[in-house]
């Protein structure tokens, strides 16, 4: 649990999420993250404010970008006297970010700060091997400019040329998430049918919150968009089932397809967080609280499933909460694939699983679908990887004000085999 004063979320603000190469694929992370950060400072009055830290995370980025954090909020409209800071856990950077600085205003550090997180897959950082890399530098040392031609023609390959892309594979295994995913999927005996199933309900949700105004004000217009573009509310199970799978094309068990994993994503997204008295101060009302946040991690290499660290997590904050799985009112659970929410309800519900992983005496059990995503999530918003977390704690608070009090459980699996977990209370 957080240890001393309550820690508050006051709100958060985001841009519409893009499928990649679509609207923002020439704006980058700087463009993107300026103007959510923008867009919150002005929604809370804090032109010209100091703030104790601005936290941002980002996956794929480049070396320009070494602190987002601190390049973004001098562009902001903050005071230039606010420190800022990048952080990386994968999908869970953002939710990492909003942590930091909540544990920074709980220990009396800084009074208010700003968690968040930017990604782009359309702007992404392009490298060269080894050997090229070091040619340039050997280049860089020489005294002329015939010393500059020698280094550089001596041995010389057009094969070094040849760019090296980022990849979204383990470096530990060679696999992609979607084909560890698919492992999950078989293990856990997910059907087809139930992901599909899974997938069209986020858009359904989704756009009915669009239609119903939960999103106003939490998501700004930007590059003349207002409405994530991965969305499609005129979705169906036969467009869906129609698809073919894309991680596992040969076995002829292959589920896991486009429309039933997220698609790469641009999108910022950013969360103010502050002290019960600086809110108070400032005339500014208090969405929930975070009561704990926790991260666990799973060993992928050597069997367990890459994104199943979400499972111990919950357990285990769980436990240090005196909580059970039932004690929640709004569950937001990031949606990377179907399958691997639908692995993740099922092993809560495994009296085996439950026993031999994580060392209870029963199951966690069942949740209500009803309670699950009840705005839609990442298959239909999209996910920017960095930007998640932040998007699901402003969606959360959100859903607590509406109904007046409650408590929310987060859970956002990463790369990595790990888990960011978080507990909100209103």
């Amino acid at each position: 649990m957080l240890h001393g004063r309550p820690v508050a979320v006051l709100g958060g603000v985001r841009i519409p999420f893009c499928r990649q190469n679509t609207a923002y694929n020439d704006v980058g992370n700087l463009g993107m993250s300026v103007r959510t950060l923008g867009a919150l400072v002005e929604s809370f009055g804090l032109q010209g404010q100091a703030l104790g830290e601005v936290a941002m995370g980002a996956v794929l980025k480049h070396s320009s970008d070494w602190n987002l954090g601190r390049e973004a909020a001098l562009s902001s409209g903050l005071s230039p006297l606010t420190p800022g800071i990048t952080m990386q856990r994968a999908c869970g950077a953002s939710l990492d970010t909003i942590l930091t600085v909540a544990n920074k205003v709980a220990t009396g550090q800084i009074e208010a700060g700003i968690g968040g997180g930017s990604d782009t897959t359309s702007d992404v950082p392009i490298v060269y091997g080894q050997a090229l890399r070091r040619r340039l530098l050997s280049v860089a040392a020489a005294k002329t400019t015939m010393e500059r031609i020698g280094r550089f023609t001596n041995g010389f390959s057009l094969r070094e040329l040849k760019p090296e892309f980022p990849g979204v594979g383990e470096p530990r295994t060679g696999k992609s998430m979607g084909e560890h995913c698919e492992d999950m999927a078989k293990e856990w005996q997910i059907p087809r049918d139930a992901q599909d199933a899974w997938a069209l309900s986020s858009h359904q949700k989704l756009a009915a919150a669009y239609e119903r105004g939960f999103f106003d004000g939490l998501v700004v217009n930007f590059r003349g968009v207002s409405r994530d573009n991965i969305l499609r509310a005129d979705t169906t199970l036969e467009k869906l089932s129609s698809l073919k799978p894309v991680f596992d094309r040969s076995s002829g068990r292959g589920t896991l397809t486009a429309g039933n994993s997220t698609p790469l994503t641009d999108g910022a997204a950013a969360c103010l967080i502050a002290s019960e008295d600086w809110a108070a101060q400032r005339g500014h009302e208090v969405l929930c609280r975070i009561r704990d946040v926790h991260v666990s991690a799973v060993d992928f290499v050597h069997g367990e499933g890459l994104l199943m660290a979400p499972t111990v997590a919950v357990a285990e904050m769980l436990k240090r909460n005196g909580l059970t799985l039932q004690d929640f009112d709004v569950y937001e659970i990031h949606e990377a694939f179907a399958a691997q929410v639908l692995c993740t309800l099922r092993a809560w519900e495994s009296a085996d699983y439950c026993k031999t992983r994580l060392s209870l005496d029963a199951p966690l059990g069942a949740i209500d679908p009803a309670k699950i995503n009840p705005v839609g999530s990442s298959l239909a918003a999209g996910h920017p990887f960095a930007a998640t977390g932040a998007r699901i704690v402003a969606t959360a608070a959100k859903q607590l004000k509406e109904r007046g009090g409650g408590r929310s459980l987060i859970s956002i699996c990463t790369a990595g085999g790990m888990g960011v977990v978080a507990i909100l209370e209103r």
